[in-house]
């Protein structure tokens, strides 16, 4: 995967609407569930009890939470694409949030999306839409389907 290197918000203006490059492959280990479990104190056995998991669990192992899947587009997205006048940007909201399919352990996962919109924001910032889909490597069904909304300061 060649990362998208835009050269300031007009050039990324250009790209509304088209598709972007895949990014690269993140596995989604058990620490990274763990983690992510104690930091929303949401310790739910298909998630953390890899022994219950895998007797248990339809799925016969540790499910990632649909919500890691989701708090994973803003380092997926960075994967994808920068704008090099960028002084910082930060997340806004989300519109349509769906999660068709569990990421199990060990899983693979990468976004796919498009740059839905584009607004004038203040005087040197835009307010960007995505169209953002979590993708989970040798699965039909995507882990995260969402409409993503960041903040871009030039």
């Amino acid at each position: 995967m060649t990362k998208l290197i835009i050269k300031d918000l007009k050039e990324l203006n250009t790209w509304v609407g088209k598709e972007l490059p895949y990014g690269n492959w993140l596995k989604v280990t058990q620490e990274m569930i763990n983690d992510f479990a104690n930091a929303t104190l949401d310790h739910q056995w298909i998630h953390v009890d890899v022994e219950r998991a895998n007797q248990y669990s339809p799925f016969q192992k540790p499910v990632a939470h649909g919500f890691l899947s989701l708090s994973l587009l803003s380092k997926l997205l960075g994967d994808l694409i920068t704008v090099s006048s960028a002084k910082m940007g930060v997340n806004y909201g989300l519109n349509k949030v769906r999660f068709p399919s569990p990421v199990l352990v060990d899983s693979h996962v990468r976004c796919q999306g498009t740059i839905k919109e584009i607004e004038a924001y203040g005087d040197n910032e835009v307010k960007i839409t995505w169209n953002c889909t979590v993708v989970i490597e040798n699965s039909e069904k995507p882990a995260c389907v969402a409409e993503f909304i960041s903040l871009m300061f030039e």
